[in-house]
């Protein structure tokens, strides 16, 4: 059984770390956990990760935000992944900070990636992960907020949240997206 588990961002040293970069940095923290090691391949850096007999194909676009439905059809298809068994992973200005939100499909609500993947595979239904980033930025100024580094007061709620993050991707591979629903949904997590 193979499980596609997609981290949204953006490549380049100036988005590293960002707040719209979240899902690289989940992903990649899942990856590193499983002695998975990331190589370019085609339209992402690429790791194929084992849990307990189950494959996941882990997916860092290399598209840029706005074409990641590119890279998440091509790695489908070439894996002949199930839309049920992906995993997309991004931030959300929607969610505060202090909460992770899993859903089995919904809308792109504004994000341009999800915004993408909708186009390219002409479905909302594919499981997603969004990772609240709170929206505390003056109006006009969303872009600058999304690509703008964490606060140092910030770093410490992020760190674990992207450990829980893992804890729940696992939990999807493992036992199905409504198990992580319900052991990520409702919480609140601070330090």
């Amino acid at each position: 059984m193979k499980f596609l588990i997609v981290g949204l961002g953006n490549m380049g040293d100036e988005y590293a770390h960002t707040r719209h970069n979240i899902g690289l940095d989940v992903v990649n923290a899942f990856i590193l956990k499983h002695n998975g090691s990331l190589k370019s391949d085609r339209h992402a850096y690429k790791a194929e990760v084992k849990i307990k007999g189950k494959t996941c194909i882990c997916i860092l676009p290399t598209t840029y935000m706005n074409l990641s439905g590119k890279a998440v059809k091509y790695w489908m298809d070439k894996e002949k992944i199930d839309l049920s068994n992906i995993m997309v992973v991004l931030d959300d200005i929607a969610l505060p900070l202090e909460k992770l939100r899993i859903r089995p499909s919904g809308s792109d609500a504004g994000h341009n990636g999800l915004t993408s993947i909708q186009e390219v595979l002409g479905t909302t239904d594919y499981p997603r992960m969004r990772f609240g980033v709170g929206n505390e930025y003056p109006k006009g100024r969303q872009a600058d907020f999304v690509l703008g580094k964490w606060k140092t007061s910030e770093e410490p709620i992020v760190k674990l949240k992207i450990e829980k993050s893992v804890s729940a991707i696992e939990t999807f591979v493992l036992q199905g997206i409504a198990t992580a629903m319900n052991q990520t949904n409702n919480q609140t997590f601070s330090l």
